[in-house]
């Protein structure tokens, strides 16, 4: 983690000082904001939203928590740059007379999942970043977002490095796995005995795109809805994930409940070792895509990807990583 840490400060530290002028516009699918000057007290109602502020240097005066045990809500890629004197965590449905406590001068609203309703309660307490006009409420890039981020707490500059940083360690690893190019992969999982797998407009299957590979044409084929971002399958057909790259995320300790399905045995990438586990901790930053998740993630999935790869089936480097 410290080196994450110190290479986001080099870069930041990089960025060009360009000033940035407000008032600040933001036209969004609620309307518009205006923000009168750069914020000094940010309240993010955002999932996973701390941590492109954190990444900016901006220390949240509320964390919206998501999930996992830990105490300030934050994961362990970001928890080191959040100062000791922790943030309202605001759990469970949104707490407006909390977030009004705070007395920010801005709400970051971006992923949050918010209407209209909330919206309007939001906007007065502050102005809100909300997430573009006709963009899903968590369908929203991760580079867009923390470039809206950036925008609107008047650090573009540094966001677009943070960013171009990323954008730069995706081709990198792209470019040292020219057999990657073209590869198919899938990202599933079994929530509840229900198996699944992400969509080519989920930020997972984003990123493995950014590496060179294809999402599952047979998961895309099996969209119904505009910016549906994952697909339910039988248990006993798990045929729509016979692709080259086959990843598991999960949210539990260990991968039971994946192994146990009678059908994933007789699959091609199980049979060839092209399985990826990625462990609840790895999954949760492959999740949050975020300034500070991703080159987590990307430092993780690289060589366990490798390995899945590598024509040997009895290679198990990635299910040591996952244990």
């Amino acid at each position: 983690m410290k080196t994450i840490v110190s290479g986001l400060a080099l870069i930041v530290a990089a960025a060009p000082a360009l000033a940035q002028d407000f008032p600040l516009t933001l036209e969004h699918s609620f309307g518009t904001t205006v923000i009168e000057a750069a914020p000094e007290r940010v309240a993010s109602v955002d999932y996973a939203g701390a941590d492109d502020l954190l990444a900016l240097g901006i220390q949240p005066v509320t964390i919206r928590y998501w999930y996992g045990d830990h105490p300030r809500a934050v994961w362990p890629w970001a928890d080191p740059l959040l100062e000791s004197d922790a943030p309202v965590i605001l759990r469970g449905d949104l707490d407006f007379e909390a977030i009004a406590a705070t007395d920010p001068d801005v709400i970051i609203a971006l992923w949050s999942g918010i209407d209209q309703e909330q919206y309007d309660k939001l906007s007065l307490i502050a102005p809100v970043v909300a997430v573009p006009e006709g963009v899903d409420a968590f369908g929203l890039p991760w580079d867009t977002r923390a470039l809206l981020t950036g925008e609107a707490m008047g650090r573009a500059a540094e966001a677009q490095a943070l960013v171009d940083a990323i954008r730069s360690q995706m081709a990198g690893i792209a470019a040292a796995h020219p057999d990657w190019q073209g590869l198919t992969s899938a990202v599933a999982h079994n929530w509840e005995g229900t198996p699944g797998a992400y969509t080519a407009t989920d930020i997972r299957p984003q990123v493995m795109t950014a590496l060179g590979f294809t999402n599952a044409p047979a998961i895309d084929a099996m969209v119904t809805e505009p910016d549906q971002f994952v697909v339910d399958l039988s248990p006993e057909d798990l045929s729509p994930l016979n692709v080259d790259l086959l990843l598991w995320v999960t949210d539990q300790a260990g991968f039971p409940h994946v192994m146990d399905m009678a059908a994933r045995a007789y699959m091609p990438a199980v049979q060839e070792g092209r399985e990826v586990f990625v462990d609840a901790e790895l999954t949760s930053a492959f999740s949050h895509a975020s300034l500070l998740a991703l080159p987590y993630a990307l430092d993780r999935m690289v060589p366990m990807i490798e390995a899945a790869l590598d024509g040997d089936p009895a290679t198990n480097a990635n299910l040591v990583a996952a244990e």
